[in-house]
């Protein structure tokens, strides 16, 4: 039976708190604390005309508190109510938001759908993941990113990026999971409230030298492997978080975010075409949205297209997830790739690491491309074959005695035995 998608007229909040341009990004940030949001919508005149978000301030921390939002403004996606689910889903991966507005035909502001209000419907209705909701694992992204309790939050400042997409575990000196900390958890020692409404009292050395232990919230939440993906979609639902950690014996394996349950939303709902093959493949890269290199994601884009085109003869791609995770040291710029990908067939993972973007992602699919062949090797092997070589279909049984009397009907040359 179909599933009837929900809208963002049904999914949205409804009248949400907005600033106006010449706001301060401090009232942003009150506003960002006191209420838990991550983005808030600023209009002029009752228009919309951006959002400001917790990441943008947070990648210009030397601004002053006093800058209007207005500078740091970004452009989101615009919804309308009756966009359906899954378009939601495609625009808000695709510009690697939190939340998209939601506008009226004169581009008054409606409501607000961010990526909890979508994981919310899946945790009402698991049919959106699908018939199947895979196991956590072998949705998740490997936990090979961490942080220890007893680091400075001065280096996390170079891995912004990386927390804009998910908080990443805190792990004690024996690698057990302890905590997490996010973007929001760095705003705490980024900045200091104002005092006495006379200056700004700016983050110092000594506010980022603290202890990553001190910021991160605490107990992390977690999920033991093999659990279902909509049971996961539930539990952060319920502790209200955009991630959790699978774990075995107390220390990280994986971490599974908002964006990778709505993720298999898209892998199943890509347009098919005449022939009843996928007409494109969705492709989400996350941890390079700090760079602005537009020549960089061209040939990204130009591997990845070539990579897929090879792919294609073997198995049904549907998603490509792209994950870039730069290592936190300064003596090298070696950072590793994890590719996920969804097909007909199943889903397929890779990895690579060294100092080489372009030539990692080219490897990644010529191993996802050799993961497929064998698959395809595999299950060709194990079909029936019909004695004019084409494959039989596995699930018929052969009535051999029927088939010698077909032939020698339609064979004049055949002898019968």
């Amino acid at each position: 039976m179909p599933i009837a998608w929900p809208t963002a007229s049904e999914l949205m909040t409804e009248r949400p708190v907005t600033l106006p341009p010449e706001a301060p990004i401090s009232q942003a940030l009150g506003l960002m604390r006191s209420k838990g949001f991550h983005e808030i919508p600023v209009l002029r005149r009752g228009r919309l005309v951006g959002l400001i978000t917790f990441e943008s301030i947070a990648r210009r921390s030397s601004r002053p508190l006093a800058t209007k939002v207005e500078h740091l403004l970004i452009l989101p996606p615009l919804v309308t109510p009756t966009t359906a689910y899954p378009e939601i889903v495609e625009r808000l991966l695709a510009a690697g938001l939190r939340a998209a507005p939601v506008v009226g035909r004169k581009g008054e502001l409606l409501g607000i759908v961010s990526r909890t209000d979508l994981v919310r419907a899946i945790a009402r209705d698991p049919r959106l993941l699908g018939e199947e909701s895979p196991a956590v694992e072998s949705v998740a992204r490997s936990a090979t990113e961490v942080v220890a309790e007893d680091e400075l939050c001065r280096h996390l400042l170079t891995r912004v990026r990386a927390l804009e997409e998910h908080p990443l575990p805190v792990v004690d000196r024996k690698g057990r999971l302890v905590g997490a900390v996010g973007v929001s958890d760095l705003g705490k020692v980024l900045w200091r409230p104002v005092v006495g409404g006379k200056r700004d009292v700016r983050s110092s050395r000594i506010a980022v030298d603290v202890r990553v232990g001190s910021i991160m919230h605490a107990p992390p939440v977690t999920v033991a492997a093999g659990t279902s993906t909509a049971d996961a979609a539930r539990r952060m639902v319920e502790e209200r978080v955009s991630s959790v950690f699978v774990v075995e014996e107390r220390r990280p394996t994986g971490v599974l975010g908002q964006t990778d349950l709505l993720g298999l939303v898209v892998g199943r709902t890509r347009p098919i075409g005449p022939k009843g093959r996928v007409e494109d493949v969705y492709v989400e890269i996350t941890g390079l949205r700090g760079s602005g290199d537009p020549v960089l994601f061209a040939e990204i884009d130009d591997v990845v297209a070539r990579g897929l085109h090879r792919v294609s003869r073997y198995v049904q791609p549907t998603l490509l997830s792209l994950h870039f995770a730069p290592h936190a040291t300064h003596r090298t710029n070696d950072l590793t790739v994890e590719a996920r990908l969804h097909t007909d067939h199943g889903i397929f993972y890779a990895s690579h690491t060294g100092w080489n973007l372009l030539a990692g992602v080219a490897g990644l699919l010529e191993d996802l491309s050799g993961q497929t062949r064998r698959v395809r090797e595999t299950r060709t092997k194990r079909r029936p074959r019909a004695r004019d070589g084409t494959e039989a279909d596995a699930n018929l049984s052969v009535d051999v005695d029927l088939e010698r009397r077909i032939r020698a009907a339609t064979d004049p040359d055949e002898d019968e035995e």
